[in-house]
This record gives structure tokens, C-alpha cells and sequence, in this order.
């Protein structure tokens, strides 16, 4: 208990936080893991590229589509 008048106790040093590291090949892994999905949808679009194939290849593979976006995140996350 703190006498009347004086200025009160700081709070204690927070704990210095332990980064975690994390598997520095993921990104990597994920990434040729996701073209590796879309490698026939990406030859078809370079040979004859249209709209409605673009739409089919987004719409077909949501997942290897989302880890090519958002793989600059993960290149952040896993970085050492």
C-alpha cells in the first residue's frame, strides 16, 4: 500500500516475447505445391487466354489460388 500523495507503482517490464520460428521451406513448399495444381489451367491460359477460362481456373482450385495471394504474407511469417 502506497502512502497518501506518493505516485503510484509502475507496472513490471513486460516479459520479453520468444519469437517462434516457424518451417523456413513452407512458403516455398506452398507455393510450388499450389502451381503444381494449376500448371494445366496456366498452360491453357498462355496458349489461348479468355475470360471465361480465367473464371473456370479461379473457380476450380479457391485453395491454391489463395495461397498464391497470399503468399507474400507467408514469405513475412516464415521469414528467419
Amino acid at each position: 500500500m502506497t502512502p497518501a500523495g506518493a505516485p503510484p507503482l509502475p507496472p513490471p517490464p513486460a516479459a520479453p516475447r520468444q519469437r517462434r520460428r516457424g518451417f523456413p521451406l513452407m512458403p516455398l513448399i506452398l507455393l510450388l505445391l499450389a502451381l503444381l495444381d494449376l500448371r494445366v489451367d496456366l498452360q491453357l491460359l498462355v496458349d489461348h487466354f479468355t475470360v471465361s477460362s480465367l473464371a473456370a481456373a479461379l473457380l476450380a482450385h479457391p485453395l491454391a489460388v489463395a495461397v498464391l495471394l497470399f503468399s507474400p504474407s507467408l514469405w513475412r511469417r516464415y521469414r528467419t
